[in-house]
C-alpha cells in the first residue's frame, strides 16, 4: 500500500529460547501518530530496538517506504529518514541548548564528531539550530547548559536535536516518562505540532497521552500482537483490558 511508510512482517526476536517479539505484523500509515503500547515485558523495547537494528532480528522482515530495510546497519537507516529518540534524555549535559542541536546538525555536514573546531566555523549552522529551539519552544533556553534545564525541557531539547536530523519517520520511546503532569501537557503539545508533514511511532505508557495524539494503537502482550485499532476499539476490548489497561482504563475512557 502506497500510504504505509513503515510494515513488519512476521518480526521475531529470540533470545536464548525466550521470543520477545512474536511474529508481529505492523503497517504505520503515512502522517499517522501511532502508539505501541503494553505491559511490562510485552516486547515494546525490544521491538523499536529492531526496527533501528540494535538487534537483528531473528525472522521476519522490515520495509520502510517500500523497499525493505532488515539488512541494513543502525546508521544506513538513519540517514533513510527513520530517527529514534530513546527513554533516558540524551542530551549533552555540559553545552547549551544550541550547540546541542547544532551538533546534530554537524551530522548532516559530515562532521558531527570534531567537537574541536574554532566558533566560527560552526556560526553558519546557528540560524537553523534557533529555528529548531523555536519550533519546541526552547528559543529562551539556548544559551542555558542542558545540565541546568528542567526534565521536560530537557525532552524538549532531545526532540530538537531528533528534528535535527530531519526525519521522516520518528520513533518516540516513553517521550512522556518520568514527567508531571504539567511537563506532560508541554510535550504532547509539542509532539503534535512537530508530527505535522512527518510520521510517529511511540511507544508510551501514559493512556492519556495516547487517548490525546494517536490516530491508531497497537497493542502487545508477550511479545505478539493482542489488539489493534482507535484508541475507543482499543480501550473496549476486553482481552486488551485484561491484559494491560485494568482499572486505568476504566478511569481514561470514561
Amino acid at each position: 500500500m502506497s500510504n504505509v511508510i513503515l510494515e513488519t512482517r512476521g518480526l521475531t526476536k529470540e533470545f536464548n529460547g525466550f521470543t520477545a517479539v512474536n511474529s508481529v505484523d505492523l503497517q504505520v500509515h503515512t502522517g499517522h501518530i501511532h502508539a505501541l503500547i503494553g505491559p511490562n515485558g510485552a516486547g515494546k523495547t525490544t521491538f523499536f530496538n529492531l526496527l533501528t537494528k540494535f538487534h537483528a532480528p531473528t525472522k521476519g522482515q522490515i520495509f520502510y517506504q517500500g523497499q525493505e530495510i532488515t539488512p541494513l546497519k543502525s546508521n544506513q537507516i538513519a540517514r533513510l529518514g527513520l530517527v529514534r529518540s530513546f527513554q533516558i534524555s540524551a542530551v549533552f549535559g555540559h553545552m547549551t541548548a544550541l550547540e546541542n542541536v547544532r551538533v546534530a546538525l554537524q551530522r548532516g555536514e559530515g562532521n558531527s564528531y570534531h567537537f574541536w573546531v574554532p566558533q566560527r566555523r560552526l556560526n553558519h549552522l546557528n540560524q537553523r539550530a534557533l529555528q529548531l529551539l523555536c519550533e519546541v519552544g526552547l528559543e529562551t533556553y539556548a544559551s542555558v547548559l542542558a545540565v541546568e534545564m528542567p526534565y521536560g525541557r530537557k525532552r524538549a531539547l532531545e526532540l530538537a536535536t531528533t528534528l535535527a536530523l530531519e526525519p521522516t519517520l520518528m520513533l518516540l520511546d516513553e517521550p512522556t516518562q518520568g514527567m508531571g503532569s504539567e511537563d506532560v501537557d508541554v510535550v504532547v503539545e509539542l509532539i503534535r505540532r512537530v508530527s505535522a508533514g512527518r510520521t510517529v511511532l511511540m511507544v508510551e505508557h501514559n493512556l492519556s497521552v495516547v487517548s490525546r495524539l494517536c490516530d491508531r494503537i497497537t497493542v502487545l502482550a508477550r511479545g505478539a500482537v493482542l489488539a489493534e485499532g482507535d484508541y475507543a476499539s482499543v480501550s473496549a476490548n476486553a482481552l486488551v483490558r485484561e491484559a494491560y489497561m485494568g482499572k486505568e482504563a476504566d478511569e481514561v475512557h470514561a
